[in-house]
């Protein structure tokens, strides 16, 4: 373990890593992805991690919630909204955490995830710019609003993505907005599982605010670059934060060792030859298509320019 390292060399580092995960966390989500990890990779004990993670991460929630707001994304009704039936949902899955086993979401959850990453993929447009809603924007946040929630409170992983895609795909909004919206209804869940972690004495501030610090210039850097570059930055990174949680979940649930069976199982060699492929091919369809658009644009700017 690195836990060894000396402060003047550990703190920047993870200063450093609350910029990185600060940066991606406010423009698609999944800083914790990165934070995490590393808090583990120091040597960290597994719950003071867990509880560290939701502090620093909280907190870079917050500036990016807060400049989003600054720019105009976010209406307050609309937050009064999904808070609501949000807290009341993580309250009810959080208590139900307790006693019922979660097992089941472990493999259902990546089936969902790997859904939406297939249809984000071959959606170009999706979250490009503001669609028409396919439901009441009421209903929505009752039904989105309480079950995300409820699941946020009683698994969690994977639950910036649910909300991101929801927004995009329900309510027709663009990925800035959707990503704007998503930090909001995030950092209640975050605030209650700090509070919990810090009841139990699971925190290290020193660690935290080192990372927040980080998170607070990363907050800013990630709401300004997300706004300027729109669904083309967001589209990808929320693609590869859809899959790191994927491959994530999976590992956990089935074990690091079983995992490596059943890609052996149905031979590692041709696994890693198709997901290859898939990624190249996903990722040169994805380049073309948006060639294609940019070339369609200067097409239409020429003949109004005459």
């Amino acid at each position: 373990m690195l836990f060894d390292l000396p402060y003047h060399f550990l703190l920047p580092l993870l200063f450093l890593t609350g910029l990185v995960a600060g940066t991606v966390d406010a423009i698609a989500g999944g800083g914790g992805l990165i934070s995490l990890p590393m808090l583990l990779g120091v040597g960290v004990p597994p719950q003071v991690a867990l509880g560290t993670n939701k502090l620093q991460g909280a907190i870079g929630t917050f500036v990016a919630s807060c400049g989003y707001y600054r720019q105009g994304l976010l209406s307050l009704n609309t937050i009064y909204k999904g808070l609501m039936w949000g807290i009341l949902g993580t309250i009810l899955g959080a208590v139900a955490s307790q006693v019922l086993n979660s097992d089941i979401l472990r493999k259902v959850i990546p089936l969902l995830l790997l859904a939406i990453l297939i249809y984000t993929i071959f959606s170009p447009k999706l979250g490009s710019e503001d669609g028409e809603p396919k439901i009441n924007e009421f209903w929505f946040y009752i039904f989105f609003g309480f079950f995300l929630g409820l699941y946020d409170g009683f698994f969690g992983p994977g639950t910036g993505s649910l909300w991101v895609f929801s927004l995009t795909f329900f309510l027709g909004y663009n990925f800035v907005k959707a990503s704007a919206y998503t930090k909001v209804f995030n950092l209640k869940s975050s605030l209650i599982a700090t509070l919990c972690f810090a009841f139990g004495d699971n925190i290290d501030y020193t660690l935290a605010l080192c990372m927040a610090m980080g998170q607070l210039i990363g907050g800013r850097i990630g709401v300004y670059f997300a706004i300027k570059n729109g669904a083309r930055l967001i589209r990808p990174i929320f693609i590869s934060v859809v899959s790191t949680t994927i491959i994530t979940l999976l590992y956990k649930s089935y074990g690091g060792d079983h995992f490596l069976r059943l890609l052996h199982t149905f031979g590692l060699i041709p696994a890693a030859l198709v997901l290859g492929v898939s990624v190249i091919s996903m990722t040169i369809l994805y380049l073309r298509q948006s060639k294609r658009r940019r070339q369609r644009q200067e097409a239409d700017a020429a003949v109004e320019g005459h």
